[in-house]
């Protein structure tokens, strides 16, 4: 059981990079209007690999944002979390300047971190050399915890600074966590979210190979499929989603405008396989119920999922009876979606950026489709929001996000009254 603090965190601003677009505002109305980034591979030749499509940034490019020597130093995966840090700091309206930088921290989480340096570092090295040369910048380039390190250092956030890694449950712990710590006192805001950028040729090759991907090679817009019955894997994409999280009173203090209010958490482990979720959703159902606990509410309170709905056979299933279990009746009534349908699976950021789906959901009264839902499944029976955004005022939502490893975390976001 978590420890219950009078100490309330909201969300004042938020930043996102993905593959539907650039910023916040960009993600949400493609996640709306259905406009899915899947297509042919563009980093490198996948003609070779059974899947040969994922959802990529589109609009990228890194000399807008970082200087050559930035650039030489970092990885992918750390300049998507830079930019995205720097959208939801902005819009948050805090100035670095002003801050008692010792009260601000940084947790950014990542699955899988920079594995295209470590592949081209590997592809360079020359064994059979006299000197064999490594790149200087080849570990602080690939190791997951450099995310948070260079947002700090960039503002001068000294802070506690965390990195997570609990594959795709990662973006979700830290935004879960970074709640925690302000909390328990340790901090009055944290930047927290998730990055990736694993679509290499060895990422992309590793997932091929353990039969995860949709092969739908012909109709890449469509291959993401939750909760269909004719679902065939996910749809592997890159990205970045950071919030600014930050203790209520300092908030309203300083008149910030609030997205949402982070009410709850819920974490927990499978213990049961290290890629397979446990088939009865037994670990889900300890996370989502930890966290509507967590917010002091009762499950018939939440309105909307979002469900981390990967478009797989296992875990749509499983997350289906996990959401069954847990509220009952009221899950018939529940708006369940989910956004990697358009988005692909953005893996160690999903959590991150699919929370800011939630807090717009909440600010808007609007849930998000779950685009390209046609056939229903008879063990996936709940209402899935198909291929069109509902409106209805909502006070609660619940996001999901279930790791290879099983490990489990979900986030309970109420509506800012």
């Amino acid at each position: 059981m978590s420890i219950q603090s009078d100490r309330r965190v909201v969300i004042t601003g938020m930043g996102a990079i993905t593959p539907n677009g650039n910023g916040v505002s960009i993600f949400w109305d493609s996640i709306l209007a259905g406009r899915c980034a899947a297509r042919t591979v563009e980093q490198f030749d996948a003609s070779k690999f059974p899947t040969t499509f994922a959802c990529e940034i589109l609009g990228y490019k890194p000399e807008e944002h970082f200087s050559t020597k930035e650039i030489k130093r970092m990885d992918r995966f750390v300049q998507v979390a830079i930019v995205a840090a720097k959208e939801s700091i902005a819009d948050s309206g805090i100035d670095p300047a002003r801050e008692d930088l010792e009260r601000v921290g940084v947790i950014i989480g990542s699955g899988i971190g920079g594995i295209a340096t470590l592949e081209h570092e590997a592809r360079e090295l020359d064994l059979d050399s006299d000197h064999p040369k490594v790149s200087p910048f080849l570990i602080p380039k690939l190791i997951i915890n450099m995310a948070s390190g260079e947002i700090a250092i960039r503002y001068g956030f000294c802070g506690p600074n965390l990195s997570q890694v609990t594959a795709c449950a990662s973006g979700s712990h830290a935004i879960g966590d970074a709640m925690k710590i302000i909390q328990r006192h340790d901090a009055d805001v944290m930047i927290a979210g998730g990055t990736e950028a694993a679509i290499s040729a060895l990422g992309f090759g590793g997932f091929c190979s353990m039969r995860a991907l949709s092969r739908r090679n012909d109709d890449p817009a469509h291959a993401s499929k939750p909760f269909d019955l004719n679902r065939d894997g996910f749809v592997m994409g890159e990205g970045a989603g950071v919030v600014v999280l930050e203790e209520l009173e300092r908030a309203i203090k300083r008149g910030a405008k609030i997205y949402a209010e982070v009410a709850g958490y819920g974490l927990s482990a499978d213990a049961y396989h290290i890629t397979e979720p446990e088939p009865e959703g037994k670990g889900a159902r300890r996370a989502m119920s930890m966290a509507v606990a967590d917010a002091r509410l009762n499950p018939s309170d939440v309105e909307y999922v979002n469900a981390h709905g990967t478009s797989t056979k296992f875990n749509d299933r499983a997350e289906s009876k996990a959401i069954r279990d847990v509220f009952g009746d009221h899950a018939k009534k529940l708006w369940v979606s989910s956004t990697k349908s358009i988005t692909g699976h953005l893996l160690g950021a999903a959590g991150a950026v699919e929370a800011i789906a939630c807090a717009l959901a909440l600010q808007k009264g609007i849930a998000p489709p779950t685009h390209h839902y046609e056939t229903p499944d008879p063990e996936c029976d709940l209402d899935y929001v198909p291929n069109t955004p509902r409106e209805k005022p909502m006070r609660a939502a619940l996001s999901n996000s279930f790791g290879f490893g099983g490990h489990n975390g979900c986030l309970l976001l109420t509506k800012f009254q």
